[in-house]
């Protein structure tokens, strides 16, 4: 049955095909997905997730971390982390975005970033100083998947305010926000840092030591952050009214 609030909305993606697809974390549905800009998506599904709110993942495309383990990020890691929560679980969904990669810009635009950050510049200042947005993602198209595949109402693996604020504008009710942190070392911390301070994202487990060094307190301290004290600081998010 066609849900009323749907009536109306232009499709941005297309629902292509639905296989099994067995992994090493578990057996999966793998529905593929085609939108309008030609990036393919792809939802992974493990069990029933109708009728309840699942644990899901949103997860950006990050070739240098998903595929090669780059240790400048954490994004291949929080991937394996939310497969294996998910599978534990018992039911859930992982969406799995092309086109994000290096939050919107690109996978050359993101090591031309990278080669900049190794002369100074952080992962903010690094796309600015290349003409290029700080974060280019919308997450529509995650939230026409998830409506495609019944899902209304998730609990969602995140530690990125504007990503939970984008699914909710775009009619997924978030029943809980549940972390998503790993361990930070030597090669991220620093971009783990500028994340919490400069884009906002959730993430108390930042000892001081990970702080952003003294150098750029001045810098940091007079920067816009999008975001409000709450968000900065971790404190949890409070689940949708309705």
């Amino acid at each position: 049955m066609t849900d009323l609030a749907d009536i109306g909305r232009q499709a941005v993606a297309e629902r292509m095909v639905d296989t099994r697809l067995p992994t090493g974390y578990g057996d999966f549905r793998a529905v593929g997905y085609l939108d309008r800009q030609g990036h393919e998506h792809v939802a992974l599904v493990y069990g029933d997730v109708m009728g309840r709110s699942p644990l899901t993942r949103v997860h950006s495309e990050c070739l240098t971390g998903d595929v090669f383990a780059s240790t400048r990020c954490e994004c291949g890691e929080q991937l394996a982390a939310a497969l294996r929560r998910i599978v534990a679980a018992g039911a859930g969904v992982l969406v799995y975005l092309k086109g994000h990669e290096g939050r919107g810009i690109g996978l050359v635009a993101k090591l031309r970033a990278m080669r900049l950050q190794e002369e100074g510049l952080d992962t903010v200042e690094a796309n600015l100083a290349l003409g290029l947005p700080v974060d280019a993602r919308d997450y529509d198209v995650a939230a026409e998947i998830l409506r495609d595949l019944g899902v209304r109402s998730i609990r969602l693996l995140s530690n990125n305010p504007k990503k939970l604020d984008s699914l909710r504008r775009n009619g997924i009710r978030i029943a809980e926000r549940v972390p998503l942190l790993v361990e930070p070392h030597a090669e991220n911390v620093r971009y783990l840092s500028t994340k919490r301070e400069r884009l906002g994202h959730l993430l108390p487990h930042l000892s001081s030591a990970a702080s952003t060094p003294a150098n750029d307190s001045a810098r940091l301290a007079s920067a816009a952050l999008p975001f409000a004290a709450d968000a900065r600081e971790g404190r949890p998010t409070t689940p949708d009214s309705v």
